[in-house]
């Protein structure tokens, strides 16, 4: 179900005030009972998928009761079916609309703008999705764009309101998932709306170029070449599947109605490695190749790493699952644009899942990078609006592998900080490899809480 804002925050201020006489707001213990050393585990983005299970190995029920947020709009079951077409055994779907609508946009852009040069696309990505003829599916949307009509493109996952003048989403959509039993039980989810419709951007894009006849336009620079800039391996790599078969399913479609410019899309592989190396070496590659789109970087920390090289050659960096805040403001030349909403939405959603159970003492697990630490700042600043002084907020970072072939995270230490501090709530922000804080909390001894 939707939940308002506003009754979100009111739920906030609720708990926050209850916390000084009684556990309550979702706490079943008995007043008076102690948790000093029993802990409420919660996660987000990159460890509320089912695929995180695998990484625990055979710890696997460490998991069960643990509930997060991320970024989900409710799908269709006739988009998941779509997707399976692609990957019968897809398990997860997180961020496959979010990339299924960089590619669309990415498409609709270039054939509003007449021209396969990332420079001209990037002048039209935003209008894209503002003031103009309401399209929702690529084959409408195309047919309106060759015909040179401004549209108002509204996909799986932009289904609200279009982008800010930043090129982001103004309003996102955030599920609350639970595991029970090693899995994420779907039928607790719990979907709630955050940020503004009054946010997208009221510029008006350059004028659409309409397209004549239906031969290649190869003036304009057909075809349009799109390259991937995925997890394929790296921390990451367990969210690969649902990104991958969301840029396949939307390269189907796209290519069914007809292609851009009178050509089918070109798409060219690529892994980010969760890696800046790697992410680095895969771009320098697309450049030399006449990429004109990149989609990716899946991590917002990979995706500043790569942003230099991107804006250097003058291509367009369009990612489907960044969620750095700091990436808003990050100098792109307007080259930089995302699918997925920033971190300064999801910390009030986060914060809210976590206040509901009224905690006493709460830490906050990140990696050590912008996606990490950003959004660890984002809960903190909103546990502490909602009346979480610093004495009940504990702030720890752990550095992830450098490489795949780097000793797993070490978190003993943190794991014993947290014992002695008595919390009875963690928060783990990290990918595949935030599992190792987990396995190191059992192993000091806390007890997590089922």
């Amino acid at each position: 179900m939707f939940v308002s804002r506003a009754s979100r925050a009111a739920i906030s201020v609720a708990c926050a005030a209850l916390l000084l006489a009684t556990s309550g707001c979702g706490s079943d213990k008995p007043e008076g009972a102690t948790t000093s050393t029993q802990v409420r585990l919660y996660g987000t983005d990159g460890n509320m998928q089912n695929s995180y299970v695998a990484e625990l190995k055979d710890r696997g029920d460490l998991v069960n009761g643990m509930k997060g947020t991320i970024p989900l709009t409710p799908l269709p079951e006739s988009f998941k079916e779509r997707l399976r077409t692609v990957d019968p055994g897809l398990k997860d779907y997180l961020y496959s609309a979010e990339t299924y609508d960089a590619v669309v946009i990415s498409s609709l852009a270039a054939q509003l703008a007449g021209s396969t040069d990332p420079r001209r696309i990037a002048e039209q990505i935003v209008g894209v999705t503002t003031n103009g003829q309401r399209c929702d599916d690529p084959a409408t949307c195309l047919r309106l764009a060759r015909n040179g009509q401004d549209i108002e493109y509204r996909g799986v996952s932009l289904n609200r309101a279009g982008f800010t003048d930043a090129g982001e989403p103004a309003t996102a959509s955030y599920a609350t998932l639970h595991f029970d039993d090693e899995k994420i039980d779907d039928g607790k989810t719990e979907f709630v709306g955050a940020g503004d419709e009054s946010g997208a951007s009221t510029k008006a894009p350059p004028r659409a170029k309409r397209q004549r006849g239906d031969k290649v336009d190869k003036a304009a620079g057909a075809p349009l070449i799109l390259g991937g800039l995925l997890p394929k391996t790296g921390d990451l790599a367990l969210a690969y599947p649902p990104i991958a078969a969301g840029a396949a399913l939307a390269l189907k479609d796209v290519n069914s109605a007809g292609g851009v410019l009178g050509a089918p899309v070109t798409w060219i592989d690529g892994d980010d490695g969760t890696n800046p190396q790697i992410a680095k070496a895969t771009v320098a590659s697309h450049v030399a190749k006449g990429v004109h789109v990149i989609i990716g970087a899946a991590a917002s920390g990979i995706s500043r790493a790569v942003l230099p090289d991107v804006v250097a050659a003058g291509r367009v960096l369009f990612s489907p699952s960044n969620t750095d805040a700091g990436l808003t403001t990050v100098d792109d030349k307007g080259l930089y644009f995302r699918t997925a909403p920033p971190d300064s939405l999801q910390g009030r959603a986060l914060a809210d899942v976590i206040l509901r159970d009224g905690p006493h003492k709460i830490a906050i697990v990140a990696r050590k990078d912008s996606y990490g630490e950003g959004l660890q700042e984002n809960v903190r600043a909103e546990l502490e609006r909602a009346g979480l002084g610093a004495d009940r907020v504990k702030l720890l970072s752990y550095a992830p592998p450098a490489n795949p072939k780097a000793p797993p995270v070490d978190f003993g230490d943190g794991a014993r900080q947290i014992k002695d501090f008595g919390a009875d709530a963690v928060l783990v922000i990290g990918f595949g490899e935030s599992a190792r804080v987990i396995l190191a909390l059992a192993e000091a001894g806390v007890q997590i809480r089922h």
